[in-house]
């Protein structure tokens, strides 16, 4: 049964989508940044949230007051994201490309020419929805999976925006039940595939060091590495001024040596230690808000 507050979510997101767009882009991007810092300000549980993930990976204290200011800039540039995909669809699309500064896109456009799949593997930074419709634009349609977000109704609108963009959307759950077989068939064929990488949605999760703690992240980008012999590309994507950034690394290696577990498991860390530099080096574009680490999980 839809909750009163899922409902008032859903229609909070209809009202964006249909109009943010016909609004000036100043204005509309002040009134977000304003109610960020309402947010941050009020200090509820996502916010004190976020303040503690930022805690452990900078090293800075609660009540730190540069850790308060980063935690505020950490819910200014979570906002900005929102307010960038309710403008996206009406978005001219050679600016969009324009206005993205990419190193290493070789990685995925010279795997992508020699035949050969690629898995691209990233964090919850940024403005994920634009680098994705960077990667279209520049040639590479792909697949992605996508949480199943309540309402239905707000879920099937996401999907719709991403679908808009050119993606092919697989949902968590609720479908088929052969998300791992669709992702290993395209990169198998050469395609392309974005997965969020760092949290664990599932049980089926693999453990791993953090910023020296331990926590799950998902088995899809390693196990479609090892099973497949797919690129594993991780992607850091970060606010760029106005502009927007994406950090393309080289492919994570799979040991040639151990069982499949073992493979697995290298990768996974592989991928979470270029996370780490990531994230140290644009931590107010991480929108993490959710427990991540195991020690911080309810018993």
């Amino acid at each position: 049964m839809t909750s009163f507050a899922d409902r008032v979510v859903a229609a909070g997101f209809a009202a964006g989508w249909t109009l943010v767009p016909h609004l000036p882009e100043r204005p509309t991007a002040a009134a977000f940044r304003v109610l960020a810092d309402r947010v941050w300000r009020k200090g509820g549980k996502s916010v004190r949230r976020l303040e503690a993930n930022l805690s452990r990976v900078t090293g800075m204290e609660a009540g730190d007051p540069k850790l308060a200011e980063l935690t505020r800039d950490g819910m200014r540039s979570y906002f900005r994201y929102f307010h960038e995909i309710f403008r996206m669809p009406s978005m001219d699309r050679a600016e969009l490309v324009r206005r993205t500064h990419v190193t290493g896109a070789e990685h995925v456009h010279d795997t992508v020419a020699a035949g050969r799949g690629v898995v691209l593997a990233l964090p919850h930074m940024g403005n994920w929805d634009q680098a994705g419709a960077w990667l279209v634009g520049v040639g590479h349609p792909f697949t992605t999976v996508a949480e199943r977000l309540k309402p239905e109704s707000l879920f099937r609108r996401y999907v719709a925006f991403r679908e808009g963009l050119g993606m092919e959307v697989l949902p968590l759950t609720g479908g088929d039940g052969h998300n791992f077989g669709t992702l290993a068939t395209r990169v198998r064929r050469g395609g392309v595939v974005c997965l969020p990488a760092e949290r664990d949605l599932t049980k089926s999760g693999i453990e791993v060091s953090f910023f020296g703690a331990a926590t799950k992240v998902p088995a899809g980008p390693p196990l479609l590495a090892v099973q497949t012999g797919c690129a594993l590309l991780p992607a850091i994507v970060y606010f760029n001024g106005d502009d927007w950034g994406i950090d393309i690394h080289p492919e994570v290696p799979v040991p040639q040596e151990g069982t499949r577990q073992e493979k697995v498991a290298a990768v996974a860390q592989g991928l979470a230690t270029v996370f780490e530099q990531g994230i140290t080096e644009h931590p107010e574009d991480w929108h993490m808000l959710q427990r991540l680490w195991l020690e911080d999980l309810p018993r």
